[in-house]
């Protein structure tokens, strides 16, 4: 039985067609649909409700030894008030997860896929050793808020004591918004400026009020699973599942930034070491379908007639007004202008290997 969220009541009121993901609840889309939700996010602004996410906080004197043998990143690195993207992999290298990751007073904290959340708590305490270390659950407590597009620091400013202008990318605060106690992220799964806000279960519908209020003459929309999917998917960020598993490594998903080889030890580090030296056999690419058709994930992409790989995500993409798909396939057929097919209902549909992302708010719309 699927739990429903805090704010249940506030998206049924608003129209929103609710779905079962990762146990909870949640709205998929409201009324205006989710092409109108995505463009809402590129041009103004979204709010979306991912209370679905789990947070875990470690704290304790091993705590940054600790997370240096559990993450890929550098988090010696982290000033307090810092953040960045991690994985936690397996001996082999590939994924048991990816994490965002912030430093805050006394206490780290990391942000855990919804589906992965019980696994990942397993895979945290096993790690733990003899560290002296403690890793919390602290998702039932806490709830999580993403408002995302450029006009989020307009709408958010007025409701914060925080300077939102000083808080870098990645970087993050604690203050009071409106009127709750809240930790206030520039992070995002959106390709867009925006923030990601942490505050007290108790507070949700309080803060989720204060935001559709402020917001709304300002363009903002309420957002559900449908936009973040398309939104990210344009932005070529991975879903777990999808592009990334425990077989799939950071490298072949083309994140090797975020794994620091030169920190020193951690688990999956000689695997990955190899794996970088060797080359990744398959790597994650992104197609451009000449075609029309929606190439759904798992169907084969071929060269030449031959199977060569499988989407794992693909959609219409609205920013681009087109049919993209990403796919792991052998790394030389991997270059941008690379001819394929991907199999759709039985026909074959043509399309052609091109950078990624397929959209950056920096350069536009550049697949």
């Amino acid at each position: 039985m699927a739990q429903t969220t805090a704010l249940y009541a506030r998206h049924v009121a608003l129209g929103a067609r609710m779905v079962d993901f990762a146990g909870y609840m949640l709205p998929v889309q409201y009324l205006s649909g989710p092409v109108a939700e995505h463009h809402a996010v590129r041009s103004a602004v979204g709010l979306f409700d991912i209370d679905h996410m789990g947070q875990a906080a470690v704290s304790g004197p091993g705590a940054l030894s600790y997370l240096q043998h559990l993450l890929t990143a550098d988090i010696a690195a982290l000033a307090e008030g810092q953040a960045t993207y991690a994985f936690m992999c397996n001996p082999s290298g590939g994924t048991v997860d990816d994490v965002f990751i912030y430093r805050l007073p006394g206490r780290y904290m990391l942000a855990l896929n919804a589906a992965n959340l019980a696994k990942d708590l397993a895979w945290m305490r096993e790690a733990v050793g003899g560290c002296q270390v403690t890793v919390e659950d602290i998702s039932p407590g806490t709830y999580m808020l993403a408002l995302q597009g450029p006009a989020a620091q307009a709408i958010l400013q007025p409701l914060t004591n925080a300077d939102l202008a000083g808080i870098k990318r990645h970087c993050a605060i604690e203050a009071d918004l409106a009127g709750t106690r809240t930790l206030i992220g520039r992070t995002g799964y959106t390709g867009e400026d925006g923030y990601e806000l942490y505050l007290p279960a108790v507070a949700a519908e309080t803060v989720w009020d204060a935001l559709l209020d402020a917001g709304t003459p300002q363009g903002l929309l309420p957002a559900g699973l449908a936009a973040r999917d398309s939104l990210r998917f344009e932005a070529c960020l991975p879903l777990y599942g999808q592009e990334l598993d425990e077989d799939i490594s950071p490298l072949a998903a083309g994140l090797g930034w975020a794994v620091k080889f030169d920190k020193g030890a951690f688990i999956g580090r000689e695997a990955l070491l190899a794996e970088q030296r060797a080359g990744s056999p398959t790597k994650l690419a992104g197609l451009r379908l000449t075609g029309r058709g929606v190439p759904r994930h798992g169907y084969p992409v071929l060269a030449d007639g031959e199977v060569v790989g499988h989407v794992t995500s693909g959609m219409y993409a609205p920013t681009l007004d087109g049919f993209y798909a990403l796919a792991y396939l052998p790394a030389d057929k991997t270059e941008p202008g690379t001819p394929l097919a991907i199999e759709i209902r039985g026909k074959l549909v043509e399309a052609q290997v091109v950078n990624r992302p397929f959209y950056s708010r920096k350069r536009g719309v550049y697949a």
